[in-house]
């Protein structure tokens, strides 16, 4: 063997027998769900967060016998994987400005099948319990690492905020977080990965904003909605009075099903979102076939029927905003009709900016690229082709449920 090899080989015996029981840097976990309880106490803001601890790399845990975590001499590896995973990562806001780093009053490890941060009040009396008796056999991949954090704040009825930044713990992480507010009133989050700022008691304001930039974003990132939206106004790009009224009739269709799908008018069943997404496709492939196969001449009765098809689509439409709204609606706080309101004018100016480009851009290569009749048909049979595989696809996703 040669010399290279043989110092590599003496040295990780060396670090072998040096450091028995010391667990050493490990694979990201693929998933890790975060709990945290975020509570106003006086002048101080308690923050508790649950986290598993085999999602703390690069700490260094001492264990014993079969990879049990040695409780009695744990205290300081714990401390830090809590400063180093947990304190840096969320950050805790009041009135729009960050408090100072959190300070790390109390840490200890609980088994898997402790309950005891179901409450805020039985998870803060577990932190202040006496730790695990040492000699547990808990097997530190299992252990649960349980944090008390605290940090000064003005009033306790502030308005406060939460930014969960711990990704970086596995590769899905989910934190669920609880927020005491002054009056007493608990309200309940899912955050799924870095989700950023999020309003844990959201003034009617707040909420409006968030959920105009939600409809604004989630208009633009739809494409089944902006191809349905193109093959509907693309025969009256020029004929304002025309326009307005179809894309007036598809707000009002999609607007009517989004509030009321928020507020539980919609089915509650498995098959009910594919069975829209099917719907949304074939709306999209039937307004391409209409484009292709409506005449010049019977244009002007197309206005009056296109209105009324953007509006029965719109109903359906509106189902699929719904489905978007389903994960964010929990931040909207008390203000679920603010956020709706908001959520569809966001939409609405997204529909706005889309047409206020599309628009010039077909009357442009209309004009110079190719003629408006052909240019219809060609927009058309490649929008149709599209929806027609993508209904295809998700007629095939729907056969799969029992009716």
């Amino acid at each position: 063997m040669p010399s290279a090899r043989r110092c590599l080989l003496f040295a990780w015996l060396a670090v072998g027998v040096a450091a028995p029981g010391v667990l050493l840097a490990h694979e990201i976990p693929a998933d890790a769900t975060v709990q945290i309880i975020v509570q106003p106490a006086g002048e101080r803001l308690q923050v508790l967060v649950r986290a598993p601890l085999e999602a703390m790399q690069d700490i260094e845990f001492p264990t014993f016998g079969s990879g049990y975590l040695d409780i009695a001499r744990a205290d300081g590896a714990l401390r830090d994987a809590a400063a180093v995973w947990l304190a840096n990562d969320i950050g805790i806001y009041e009135d729009g400005q960050r408090l100072p780093h959190l300070e790390l009053v109390a840490a200890r490890v609980s088994i898997p099948s402790d309950r005891s941060f179901a409450a805020p009040d039985t998870a803060l009396a577990h932190l202040r319990a006496a730790p695990l008796p040492d000699g547990t056999q808990l097997v530190w991949q299992q252990a649960l690492l349980d944090v008390l954090f605290e940090a000064p704040i003005v009033s306790a009825s502030s308005s406060f905020a939460i930014d969960a930044r711990l990704g970086r713990l596995a590769r899905r992480v989910v934190s669920a977080v609880q927020f005491v507010a002054a009056n007493g009133v608990v309200r309940v989050f899912e955050i799924r990965g870095d989700a950023g700022v999020v309003q844990l008691d959201p003034r009617w304001h707040q909420s409006a904003l968030r959920f105009l930039r939600e409809g604004f974003e989630h208009i633009l990132g739809g494409a089944d909605h902006l191809l349905f939206l193109l093959c509907l106004v693309v025969p009256f790009r020029r004929e304002l009075r025309a326009l307005v009224g179809i894309v007036t009739a598809f707000t009002l269709g999609h607007s009517l099903t989004l509030i009321a799908s928020a507020y539980g008018a919609a089915p509650d069943r498995l098959w009910f979102p594919p069975l829209v997404e099917t719907l949304i496709a074939a709306s999209i492939f039937y307004m391409a076939v209409e484009n292709v196969v409506v005449v010049a001449e019977a244009k002007a009765r197309l206005v009056t029927t296109r209105a009324g098809l953007a509006l029965a689509f719109g109903l359906v439409h509106g189902f699929g905003f719904s489905f978007g709204l389903r994960n964010t609606l929990q931040f909207a706080g008390d203000h679920v009709l603010a956020a709706l309101l908001s959520f569809n004018v966001g939409i609405e100016l997204g529909q706005l900016l889309v047409l206020a480009l599309l628009v010039p851009l077909l009357n442009a290569a209309f004009r110079y690229v190719v003629a408006e009749r052909l240019g219809v048909i060609l927009l058309s049979v490649i929008v149709g082709h599209t929806a027609w595989h993508w209904m295809a696809e998700r007629f095939a996703a729907l056969r799969a449920f029992d009716f």
